[in-house]
């Protein structure tokens, strides 16, 4: 009879799960890639990116919400006044047009965080002014595929899939009588369009668009104290996913309460 490896099987079994458990959590939905279309691209925030934290969006640390340097503040066409928070556009810097692209760049993948406002009055031929399709890179992420010394580089960009681990994170903000809600790692599409709550004792009710990506409830939030969360989010391609009884009843505001994802 051979000798049985222990070791061996443990090592196998270990690796299929580890390789099983990141396919089961990596999510990206159903979403389809655009075609490519051409843009210009620039940098800000500094060498660190610590310039690009916050942001019109509402993410606050894009670290600690998963967004790293990967991220992008985009013209008006792109922000949709912050219907275009969370959605992923890959890009490739657009070497047969400038000579500070680097022409073996792989593309880079970036979440819309921020807004690229237009230009002061007086001020002529400014990238991020409508209808110009703009994106304000981090600095990291735009040196990874053109030179500094650039400034602004031609790319192509088209929308892809968001691909983010675990689920929709909803951040409860506020007190009992204004309630808002953070919405963050969305896959899939990456932008909600919609947002619904709905408490253990209500229906389903709608939540506005504060700014960026909170989401404010219009209705009596003593309603809603005390009472286990649970949230329906509806992207721009209209998919939905429904995240059941986020929140035990004894949620407190300031919590962040991961569902389901696209």
């Amino acid at each position: 009879m051979g000798h049985f490896n222990h070791n061996l099987v443990v090592t196998i079994v270990s690796f299929m799960f580890l390789n099983c458990f990141c396919f089961m959590y990596v999510h990206g939905g159903n979403f389809q890639p655009s075609s490519w279309s051409p843009a210009h691209a620039t940098f800000y925030g500094g060498a660190d990116a610590s310039g690009t934290q916050g942001g019109a969006c509402g993410y606050e640390n894009l670290y600690n919400q998963g967004y790293g340097i990967n991220t992008a503040a985009v013209s008006a066409p792109l922000f949709n006044d912050g219907a275009g928070c969370g959605a992923c556009f890959e890009l490739v810097c657009d070497s047969s047009q400038s000579d500070y692209c680097y022409s073996n760049a792989s593309s880079i993948i970036v979440t819309t965080t921020n807004f690229c406002p237009k230009a002061p009055e007086g001020t002529e031929n400014a990238w991020c002014d409508p209808p110009r399709i703009h994106f304000d890179l981090s600095e990291p992420i735009f040196l990874t595929f053109a030179q500094k010394v650039a400034g602004i580089v031609p790319v192509n960009y088209r929308r892809v899939p968001c691909l983010k681990d675990g689920g929709i994170k909803f951040t409860i903000n506020g007190h009992k009588y204004f309630f808002l809600v953070l919405v963050t790692n969305v896959a899939g599409a990456g932008d909600i369009q919609e947002l619904y709550i709905k408490a253990s004792n209500t229906d389903w009710q709608p939540l506005t668009r504060n700014w960026g990506d909170n989401w404010e409830l219009n209705q009596n939030t003593l309603n809603f104290v005390g009472q286990a969360l649970s949230f329906k989010a509806v992207a721009s391609d209209k998919s939905e996913v429904v995240s059941m009884n986020v929140t035990p009843v004894d949620w407190e505001f300031s919590q962040t309460f991961e569902g389901s994802n696209f």
